[in-house]
């Protein structure tokens, strides 16, 4: 074959290319690609920046909803003992058994912008929805299961989807519970009370394919298709779930999601009820939290006091044990006064309506707070003390010279208070009224405020707590 010139410059012209592509490839290998985040490792600032939203929100509302609230704490005609939620567990009903309940979850009157909206009228900032709770169930379009809303039950809904969508069109920050213990996924039986013998041999390995094939995938949906602000787990405490497998899931979530907050469940760090981590390793996690009660005292850490508003977290259709408003308000001015979050609960029944008694308390919550909120929201705990006996909470603002001495009771006509020093000619007023009250100082008997009859008679049973709004320092 006869090659002529132009034919043989365009031949070197493509060898030419070939080797400088080559000798490319090659210079690009030796580079060494930049080393992944250790998320773990994360620095004081940057964690800092990542939780400032959360600490200056306060006030969330946790939800318990699933199949459990079908049987609604009574199975075969006979009512269960125990939390509503963990029916499965106290009746001891066969996963193929309690199935009969996921099959007529059907919630209806499920009404996602009326929920996101009672949140906010609540005077609440972000929100936690079980997507998959012990039992299994998920309440989102899982592609890694079949066992979900869309998929098992009648509804064939994406609550998640309707409810994320909500909370975005009225600022309510979303997140996720998700569950690790599993009663219903075969590889996750060892810790069940429905195992058998049989089901203990390779465990270990069992669970390492049920975190790997079930529980990333889901996790990876609900990040992705959700993007939650918060991801909140649960049921750590399962033998074969471990430390290490803890703080792997932990970074495997960050690095889905780098600004994603994650409590400290994810991990085997938790002591009990109480919440907080121990201190004998370094456990993954962003916040502790304590369940069903308030921590004693002030941390220098963060946390949050999960609590319900009567004695179950899933509907029970038989419990009628409710904290008054009293009781709850006290509660979420104890936890800012001690620099902590209060997240309330609700479980709605099984056609998606939220009991009105949990209704009626967080509307009586959103009239005071939309009052007293900013004695609550982006506060701080004082240094010294944040109480003054049993019936005076403290609290400030960050970056300021605003305290906040809240009276949980009806003050006497003269309030003493001996945490704050006003500044001087600085005017004093309850929130919601402005009326300016005489005080006087001394550094013996503390700060002195003469409350008029005329205002002492605006107390009511409404009232719940009076905030005395002052500018000064702490003593």
């Amino acid at each position: 074959m006869k090659i002529t010139l132009p034919s043989l410059a365009l031949i070197v012209l493509i060898a030419f290319q070939s080797v400088s592509c080559k000798k490319q490839q090659q210079e690009q290998e030796k580079v060494p690609s930049a080393a992944p985040i250790n998320y773990l490792k994360e620095s004081t600032t940057d964690f800092d920046t990542r939780m400032k939203w959360w600490r200056d929100a306060r006030f969330g509302m946790f939800i318990h909803w699933g199949a459990y609230s079908v049987p609604a704490g009574v199975h075969k005609g006979k009512e269960i003992e125990g939390i509503g939620e963990w029916i499965q567990h106290y009746a001891k009903i066969p996963s193929k058994e309690y199935e009969t309940y996921t099959k007529q979850f059907n919630p209806t009157k499920f009404d996602a912008d009326l929920w996101a909206k009672t949140m906010k009228d609540a005077g609440m900032k972000y929100v936690v929805i079980t997507s998959k709770h012990h039992d299994g169930f998920s309440l989102w379009n899982s592609k890694v299961s079949d066992y979900d809303i869309i998929d098992f039950a009648p509804y064939g809904k994406d609550v998640l989807k309707e409810f994320s969508k909500a909370c975005t069109n009225h600022g309510i920050k979303f997140g996720l519970y998700y569950s690790i213990m599993d009663w219903h996924h075969p590889d996750a039986q060892y810790d069940s009370f429905l195992r058998s013998k049989e089901d203990t041999i390779g465990y270990k390995e069992k669970f390492k394919k049920y975190i790997k094939e079930y529980m990333k995938p889901q996790i990876k949906e609900l990040v992705t298709n959700y993007d939650p602000s918060i991801l909140w787990f649960d049921g750590e405490w399962i033998p074969e779930f471990t430390h290490e497998q803890g703080q792997e899931l932990y970074q495997y979530i960050r690095t889905l999601k780098p600004g994603i907050l994650v409590n400290n469940r994810i991990d085997k760090g938790r002591q009990g009820m109480q919440g907080m981590n121990k201190s004998d390793n370094d456990y993954a996690g962003d916040f502790g939290t304590p369940e069903q009660e308030i921590l004693k005292n002030t941390v220098n850490v963060d946390w949050e006091s999960c609590m319900t508003m009567n004695d179950t977290w899933g509907f029970k259709k038989n419990d009628q044990n409710w904290k008054t408003t009293t009781v709850l308000l006290h509660n979420l001015i104890d936890v800012a006064a001690k620099g902590g979050n209060y997240l309330l609960n609700v479980g709605p029944d099984a056609e998606g309506v939220i009991p009105s008694p949990s209704m009626n308390r967080l509307k009586e919550m959103g009239v005071w707070l939309n009052t007293n909120g900013e004695a609550i929201y982006k506060t701080e705990r004082l240094q010294k003390s944040y109480m003054q006996g049993e019936g005076i909470r403290y609290t400030k603002q960050k970056g300021s010279d605003d305290y906040y001495a809240i009276t949980l009771h009806k003050p006497e006509a003269i309030l003493v208070l001996k945490n704050i020093k006003p500044n001087t000619d600085s005017s004093i007023h309850i929130l919601g009224n402005e009326t300016h009250l005489n005080w006087e100082f001394t550094e013996k008997e503390g700060l002195k405020i003469n409350i008029p009859q005329d205002v002492l008679d605006t107390w009511n049973e409404h009232s719940y707590a009076w905030t005395f709004h002052i500018k000064g320092k702490e003593l």
